[in-house]
């Protein structure tokens, strides 16, 4: 068994994590015109302990988008009132003159399915024969947002709805309730269904028990390589790779242009982070793909929450679909620069905040259009230090892990030891972490070796076939062109019956496509 590698079950280091959220300080809103709403806050509250006395329902519409006069009339004052009522905060007036909470009972704030997620820009239209505003002008200056954002500010009466709010807890790194803020955290508990929705709660509860363990997927896609206005994305995503490789998870990095194909090969995934396609793509397109329970993945889209019912649309319900745990989000047009800083909030959470804390540490703004889903509470790098409970499908990731841990100077001990391990395991896993720590140091000679070991230990052929699409990408890294378009081809002969052979066929279509038809005669 995975267990007897005695040399990675010593007692874990010391590892100074971020204090426990304080339950009683989290109120849970729900839909009372809406019965699954009502049971699913229920079924929160007794996951995570919060007080039945904690939960407000709120007579609203069953529809995600609602107008600020909805917002204003049915969502924000009536809770307010409620906070007023439980005596939850208190409020006084500032120096600009508005109504500000200066003390509060609550801090986080939890949307159930059912809240509207949406406050919808009204407007009047520019008078006519006026001068034509900017497109970037426009989403700068409009008073679109999230519900979530809109909320985080209910303490504060009087502020300007129009364009964004700065966020005085970006980029902070301490606990919430120990930064002494106006604002509240605001997360939601939302996806195509109510099964989905109680799924990740418990999915979130259970992860947290073990710690989320498994394979990162980074797709980059080079989108800033043509526009520097896109730099910045790919800069986050470069950075969370960094991150995970660095904490010894092992990481798969994508850089070629487009988004990874149709039915990649992909298994334990746990974290995923790309850009930049409108709707759901790649290996979340094959029907069989799942999540590793507890997962995080996060697709960098402008409109990627623009709803989040549809499994096929955008990219938060889909992922959530697929059996993510949690995801970052975006209802309306946000702007690149006042989206999620991905290398923020993948460092908090590897500190071991919470969802919903590394969610707003990672947001420059509020009043907008970022959201978050899943638990807020979740935090799925409580046990990076090794501890918590021991499940043997963590086994390998947990060595790769304490391995890091162990030797964080010595590259050359660490494989040492994770290749003995490895053999003697019968681990593909360990030799595919190494192959990919050898693809990101540019050895693709050495990476090539690994990940044919790794394709000798895998008994699974989706396993094989990945191993296959890691070497062609080693080829056309190194526009090496013929080597990579024989091991595609080859695949594709010894894996036609896979659904993945897709990605097969879709990368030899950029690297050696089809000669054109050849031309009809003119008659």
């Amino acid at each position: 068994m995975l267990r007897a590698l005695l040399f990675l079950l010593i007692a874990p280091l010391a590892f100074a994590a971020p204090r426990d959220p304080i339950v009683q300080s989290v109120a849970v809103l729900y839909n009372t015109v809406i019965p699954g709403s009502e049971g699913l806050a229920k079924t929160y509250a007794i996951a995570r302990g919060i007080p039945e006395e904690n939960l407000v329902g709120l007579k609203l519409p069953d529809k995600e988008e609602v107008t600020r006069s909805e917002y204003d009339t049915l969502i924000r004052k009536p809770l307010a009132a409620e906070f007023d009522r439980r005596q939850w905060w208190q409020r006084s007036t500032n120096d600009q003159g508005m109504l500000q909470m200066n003390r509060t009972r609550i801090q986080i704030i939890v949307c159930m399915r059912g809240i509207p997620s949406r406050v919808l820009e009204t407007s009047p239209p520019p008078p006519a024969g006026a001068p034509p505003v900017p497109e970037t002008q426009k989403w700068m200056e409009n008073a679109s947002a999230c519900v979530d954002s809109e909320l985080s500010l209910l303490g504060i009466e009087g502020y300007p709805t129009k364009g964004q709010m700065n966020n005085p807890y970006f980029k902070k790194d301490t606990a919430f309730s120990e930064a002494g803020l106006p604002i509240f955290l605001v997360g939601r508990i939302d996806g195509p269904s109510f099964p989905t929705c109680v799924r990740m709660i418990k999915d979130a509860v259970a992860a947290e028990k073990t710690g989320l363990w498994g394979m990162a997927v980074i797709d980059i896609a080079n989108k800033g390589r043509n526009n520097a206005g896109l730099k910045m994305g790919d800069t986050w995503l470069e950075a969370t790779a960094t991150s995970f490789i660095e904490q010894g998870i092992p990481t798969l990095v994508d850089r070629f242009d487009p988004t990874l194909p149709t039915n990649y090969p992909l298994n334990d995934t746990a974290l995923y982070f790309g850009w930049y396609d409108w709707n759901v793509s790649g290996p979340f397109k094959n029907p069989a793909f799942k999540f590793k329970r507890g997962a995080v993945a996060v697709h960098l889209h402008s409109f990627s929450a623009a709803q989040l019912r549809n499994v096929s649309k955008n990219w938060c319900a889909p992922l959530l679909d697929r059996g993510a745990a949690a995801t970052l989000g975006n209802v309306y047009e946000p702007l690149l620069h006042l989206t999620h800083d991905f290398d923020t909030f993948t460092r908090r959470l590897l500190a071991g905040y919470t969802l919903v804390e590394a969610a707003y540490m990672s947001a420059p703004a509020l009043s907008w259009h970022n959201v978050v889903l899943g638990d807020p509470l979740y935090r799925p790098f409580l046990h990076l230090d090794g501890s918590g409970e021991k499940e043997d499908a963590d086994a390998e990731y947990r060595a790769l892990r304490i391995a890091q841990m162990r030797w964080p100077r010595d590259p050359a001990e660490r494989e040492k030891q994770l290749r003995l391990a490895a053999q003697r395991m019968k681990s593909g896993v360990m030799l595919e972490a190494l192959g990919l720590s050898y693809a990101e140091n540019i050895q693709s000679a050495q990476a090539a070796v690994h990940f044919q070991e790794a394709k000798t230990l895998y008994n699974s052929n989706v396993d094989k076939f990945r191993m296959d699409m890691l070497i062609a990408a080693l080829d056309r890294k190194g526009s090496r062109k013929a080597a990579a378009v024989k091991t595609l081809r080859d695949a594709q002969l010894r894996y036609a019956h896979l659904p993945e052979i897709t990605a097969a066929a879709e990368w030899l279509n950029i690297i050696d496509p089809p000669a054109p038809p050849p031309a009809t005669p003119k008659k």
